[in-house]
Formats: structure tokens, C-alpha cells, sequence
């Protein structure tokens, strides 16, 4: 099944124009000259039902830490999320990419997880091979501070203190 192709706007007409001006033609070649203005009714300019976009929760003011409390959860919750008790839906595994990719990932794989609306998901950084640990797992925390990113997640903290190389995040809840 074939779709319609979609009228060019005005603003498409402008930027081609802009473009064609600084193209030189081949020997030989004349520029095509620029497609012909058509006209749409009102009713296709001004909807009548505009598409509304998907709410994104306020940012909060508080920097998330991993392992921290964070305001606007309570201790019994905190301590359930904190001790595992509240399993993730979601996991994503970091393991062998590089840190611009990782972040991409990451940001995909919370607003997918947050449209969806997951509540706790888990992502693995690994252990990282130097002192302070990998270049991802360093930036981690940094990352969840973004503003793309900060007013998805309520909480963060690693599932077992043994195991430094994992991250559970409680996301905010959907409206």
C-alpha cells in the first residue's frame, strides 16, 4: 500500500530555494525551477484536534544520588526498593559499549520504560577494570542528573552492596 506524499509548506519551499542557490548546475543543465505553490484548505493547516504531547514530569531540584533517600518517598518504600524487595521489570546491560552508545541506550531505554509505565528497572554498568571503575559506571550518576533523564526517576540505588556494577532505578509514575 502506497501513502500519499504530504503537500510542501512554505518552510520547505523557502529551504529549498536557499539550497538551490548555492548549487552549481553541470555543464550543460539548467536548475529545475522551484515546485509550484499549492494551496490547502484551513481545515487541514488548523486541525481541529491537535495532537497533544505526552506530559513530562516537572524537574525536580534535588541531584539523585545512588544509594540516597531521596525526598518524596517514604522510609517503608525506600527500604523495600532499597533491599530489593521490589523486583525490576527491565533490565539493560551496558557491558562492552562505548560511553557515548551507553548513553543513547540509556536515554531510549527510560523513556521507553517510562511510557510503558514500569516502575523499577535495572541497569548493569559493570565493575569497570581500573580503581574507580569503568568510564560508565563513573558517568552513570552524572547521566541520571540530565535534564532528558532526571525528571523520569524517583530513586537509584545498587541492588546489593556487593555488587557495585548494577544500578535498580524507581521511575516516577505516569500521569
Amino acid at each position: 500500500m502506497s501513502r500519499r506524499p504530504r503537500p510542501l509548506t512554505d518552510l520547505d519551499r523557502a529551504e529549498w530555494a536557499a539550497y538551490a542557490q548555492r548549487l552549481t548546475p553541470l555543464p550543460g543543465r539548467i536548475l529545475p525551477p522551484p515546485p509550484e505553490p499549492t494551496f490547502l484548505p484551513v481545515a487541514i493547516l488548523h486541525p481541529a484536534h491537535p495532537v497533544q504531547p505526552r506530559p513530562i514530569p516537572a524537574r525536580p531540584t534535588q541531584a539523585l544520588g545512588v544509594g540516597t533517600q531521596p525526598g518524596g518517598l517514604d522510609t517503608s518504600s525506600w527500604n523495600r526498593f532499597r533491599s530489593g524487595k521490589l523486583a525490576p521489570t527491565r533490565t539493560l546491560d551496558l557491558h562492552g559499549r562505548t560511553a557515548q552508545r551507553a548513553f543513547h541506550a540509556l536515554h531510549a531505554f527510560l523513556h521507553a520504560a517510562h511510557a510503558d509505565h514500569v516502575r523499577v528497572v535495572e541497569v548493569i554498568t559493570g565493575r569497570g577494570s581500573g580503581e574507580a571503575g569503568g568510564v560508565i559506571r563513573r558517568e552513570f550518576p552524572l547521566w541520571l542528573n540530565l535534564p532528558p533523564l532526571r525528571p523520569l526517576i524517583l530513586a537509584a540505588s545498587h541492588p546489593h552492596a556487593a555488587n557495585p556494577g548494577s544500578v535498580r532505578l524507581l521511575l516516577r509514575r505516569a500521569k
